[in-house]
């Protein structure tokens, strides 16, 4: 893409289609904000929300808006919603928990489907690059079993393919890098999987909200993703679990907590599951977390993942070629792939000063995120992110840069969360 002027991106964001879903966050003046792929905008309906199940769900229903205000039915509703998303069908997904524990249920199941399937198959393959917690819960969950269970890593996608052999149970990836915003070819590598008898898992994370995903076209067999990032859900937001239909009824779940009981308010002493996806669930349900989800939810109705995603590249495409443009004389690394079909929705540049660039940006109200080692990320939401602020932001890196100023001291200390 050749660099365009700001009367042009001025001219983009007035053709967008788009546009109008933008009015529906609420974005603080003399921000832009480039940080949607760790943590979304706050959807101006969620306050709203909040107040509503404080003060009246909660405040003034109390224990009867488990029933009065389907509170019970939250997490398969949730998931319902979400479905179209990823390419999964009704009733196949339920929002609940966190991505680390969805993780550790799909992951345990998955191997013990192989266990049964082809005792001998005891390792789980994933990236070096994935993200910490998908290796830490695999780290983890295979010391735990103590059965020869272990986890291979490679150091590229490209090395994939020689890794799964007939000793893998699982093909543990995730859809989009974190750290690259490069994304992996889900139908292909589920097919190579399959062909060798080996089950997939893929984390959704940077996917859901940001790219078409199409869990059941490509026959994956488990994912898990979260509702904080692209899908606004707020901090710390429950996060979400799909089954491959074929697999679901199989579903052994390592976490049988009494949310997950056939009869749960039978209080039996023995666990029996829900049939369906509301087996995934554990424990009782955080409501207030999980009404804010709906919020952000909702605003995806309005619209549809093609359409997201072609702004995605428009926006992504115009940051890489504006940087270069403007600030090729620095040293920047682009380590986002150009190519559209291997890119998410999120841009990274690795510079000597990674950390104190980004802290210099945020200072001059450019919120981006920081990643080890010296890479500076930027995250593009098609819901909210104008072509404008695309400019500006890249204008402002440039004097940034220029200027030098992103190496005073102020810019070096680092805080518990980067």
């Amino acid at each position: 893409m050749t660099a365009m002027t700001r009367e042009q991106c001025l001219a983009l964001d007035q053709q967008d289609p788009l546009r109008s879903l933008r009015e529906q966050f609420a974005l603080p003046d003399g921000v832009i904000y480039l940080d949607g792929n760790s943590l979304g905008a706050r959807p101006r309906s969620a306050a709203a929300r909040a107040a509503d199940v404080v003060s009246e769900e909660w405040g003034t229903g109390l224990i009867r808006s488990w029933n009065t205000a389907g509170w019970f039915e939250l997490p398969q509703r949730l998931g319902n919603m979400l479905a179209p998303l990823v390419g999964a069908g009704e009733d196949e997904i339920v929002v609940t928990d966190t991505t680390s524990i969805n993780l550790f249920k799909v992951l345990a199941a998955a191997l013990r489907v192989q266990q049964t399937r082809d005792p001998k198959r005891k390792v789980i393959v994933s990236e070096a690059s994935n993200f910490p917690t998908d290796l830490y819960i695999a780290q983890g969950l295979a010391d735990l079993l103590q059965q020869g269970y272990s986890l291979r890593l490679v150091n590229a996608p490209e090395e994939i393919d020689a890794a799964v052999d007939a000793d893998t149970a699982v093909l543990m990836l995730t859809h989009v890098n974190y750290k690259t915003g490069e994304m992996l070819d889900m139908a292909g590598l589920t097919e190579m999987a399959h062909a060798r008898g080996v089950l997939t898992v893929w984390d959704l994370a940077h996917s859901a909200g940001a790219v078409p995903v199409a869990l059941n076209a490509s026959k994956a067999d488990y994912a898990v993703g979260c509702t904080y990032k692209y899908l606004n859900g707020g901090p710390g937001s429950p996060a979400f679990l799909w089954v491959a239909p074929a697999l679901r009824d199989a579903f052994w779940q390592p976490l049988s907590g009494w949310w997950g009981h056939a009869a749960p308010f039978a209080m039996e002493p023995g666990y029996r599951p829900r049939e369906g996806v509301a087996r995934f669930l554990c424990g009782t349900q955080p409501i207030t977390s999980l009404a804010m989800v709906e919020c952000g939810l909702d605003i995806f109705a309005q619209t549809d993942m093609q359409s997201l995603r072609a702004k995605s590249l428009q926006l992504t495409d115009l940051f890489i070629a504006l940087v270069e443009a403007r600030c090729g004389h620095h040293p920047l690394e682009l380590v986002t792939p150009r190519a559209h079909t291997r890119r998410g929705s999120h841009v990274s540049f690795a510079h000597p000063d990674g950390f104190g660039l980004v802290q210099a940006l945020i200072e001059r109200g450019v919120i981006g995120d920081y990643r080890e080692p010296h890479v500076a990320r930027f995250g593009f939401t098609p819901l909210y992110t104008s072509f404008t602020e695309v400019w500006d932001a890249v204008e402002i890196m440039r004097d940034v840069l220029d200027s030098g100023s992103y190496k005073a001291e102020r810019h070096q200390t680092r805080g518990q969360v980067t």
